[in-house]
């Protein structure tokens, strides 16, 4: 029983607080995880999480934020937990967020966007926390064309756990439940609430990447690696099973799961690609205003 049980758990293989912090805009507080700790191979198809706040705002009427500016190969995830956010991107989507919301924005062939307070709630101030992740895509799309999707907090379906605590699944499944979010490649992306001294056993699939992101509180993994706030615990593709135990008081928890993709990458700013030269045409398409502008 011990020997099948190691066999199916998957691994801690590190614990890592966030390698850089520092300002998005006027309006974004962030602690960053990767790829400030270089772990973009371990946590692929995931390149990137900043975890903003939690940061009180004061009332303004010029709502902050990050302006326009350009992506190209990759999707961008936001994850509101307090606040709201309002997007507006070259595509002609726009959209507000607020907690328990999540905006998928698949930048793909490359699209110009805006980030900023939601207005009303800029002109209150308040307090904001919110996770944003770079999710890479395949090469064979990323000069596909860009999507939008706003994921309402009441489209998420939240699975409980008993006593233990619930389970919103964003994308993947848990269960019967599916995730609402449409991923170009397999992710799973649960917002997980765990009870004080409560216990919960989560099944990934084999092969995927898996990180762990606690944002609140301190967790214990497979009962081994303890992960306390702003703490990101990287999980080895072997295996399937993880177990999450709530110490001391109640958590809040990311887990992020994914099927690599094992592709060059080449990254500059805004861009991820392939190749250095890809790079080069990312920035001329850019400039020469083929991405679009806002107006």
């Amino acid at each position: 029983m011990t020997t099948k049980t190691a066999a199916t758990t998957k691994q801690v293989l590190g614990v890592y607080r966030p390698g850089s912090t520092h300002m998005v805009g006027d309006g974004f507080p962030v602690r960053n995880l990767f790829p400030s700790n270089e772990l973009d191979e371990r946590l692929s198809p995931f390149l990137m999480l900043d975890y903003a706040g939690p940061h009180d705002f004061s009332p303004t009427e010029q709502p902050r934020g990050v302006g326009e500016h350009p992506h190209r190969g990759f999707e961008t995830v936001t994850i509101v937990y307090q606040g709201r956010v309002a997007h507006r991107d070259s595509a002609g989507n726009a959209g507000i967020i607020g907690p328990g919301d999540v905006q998928w924005m698949t930048a793909a062939s490359g699209v110009v966007h805006e980030e900023l307070h939601e207005r009303d709630w800029a002109k209150k101030g308040g307090t904001l926390q919110m996770i944003q992740l770079w999710v890479n895509l395949p090469a064979k799309e990323k000069m596909s064309a860009p999507r939008y999707q706003t994921i309402l907090d009441r489209d998420i379906p939240a699975v409980p756990f008993g006593e233990a605590g619930t389970v919103r699944v964003i994308a993947g499944q848990v269960g019967q439940a599916k995730g609402p979010a449409k991923t170009v490649t397999p992710v799973e992306l649960y917002d997980v609430r765990l009870q004080a001294e409560q216990e919960i056993e989560m099944v990934l699939p084999a092969g995927h990447n898996v990180g762990v992101f606690v944002l609140e509180g301190t967790v214990l993994i497979n009962g081994t690696a303890k992960v306390g706030e702003a703490e990101l615990a990287v999980l080895g593709g072997d295996g399937e099973r993880i177990s999450l135990r709530a110490e001391g008081r109640a958590a809040t928890v990311l887990i992020m799961g994914g099927e690599p993709i094992r592709e060059p990458l080449a990254r500059h700013g805004p861009f991820v690609m392939n190749t250095r030269q890809e790079l080069v045409e990312a920035v001329d398409d850019y400039r020469a205003g083929r991405m679009g502008h806002l107006s």
